[in-house]
């Protein structure tokens, strides 16, 4: 299992709500590409948090069956990293090495095990390197 980029959750939430059309225009290209040249994967993670806010948010109006929808298309092609016990064992030496919460070290430990060079997420610094991952905030000014 190997991809260049790994995609966080904000970027779906970004794809999927056009409150803010910057991010949401920056959001769709970035998960179009994806799509379209295999070059990036998620985690099962990223998959439950997506699902989640996606159907918590007000600004995002999908049903159950849309999300259904967007989870085949989207999602699950992208989903290379499942959950697994050596995925939690190094999450949790991530989060000691660099001192992240345990949702952000599950997030990098993903990255990481799928062989990802760079990282899209706002939630973590622009530029921030864990061995050979690089954090890129895409929606960054």
């Amino acid at each position: 299992m190997s991809a260049d980029v790994f995609i966080d959750t904000n970027v779906f939430v970004y794809q999927l709500d056009a409150t803010d059309a910057r991010k949401h225009e920056l959001a769709e290209r970035i998960v179009r590409d994806a799509l379209a040249h295999r070059s990036a994967c998620i985690s099962f993670q990223v998959v439950q948090e997506c699902l989640n806010v996606a159907l918590r948010r007000a600004e995002v109006t999908l049903g159950a069956d849309e999300m259904r929808g967007y989870l085949d298309a989207v999602l699950l092609p992208l989903m290379q990293v499942p959950a697994s016990a050596a995925l939690y064992h190094r999450a949790l030496d991530v989060k000691l090495r660099w001192r992240l919460s345990f949702y952000d070290a599950l997030i990098v430990a993903a990255a990481l095990s799928a062989g990802c060079q760079r990282l899209l997420s706002e939630d973590l610094q622009h530029g921030q390197r864990f061995d050979a991952l690089t954090v890129i905030d895409p929606f960054r000014d």
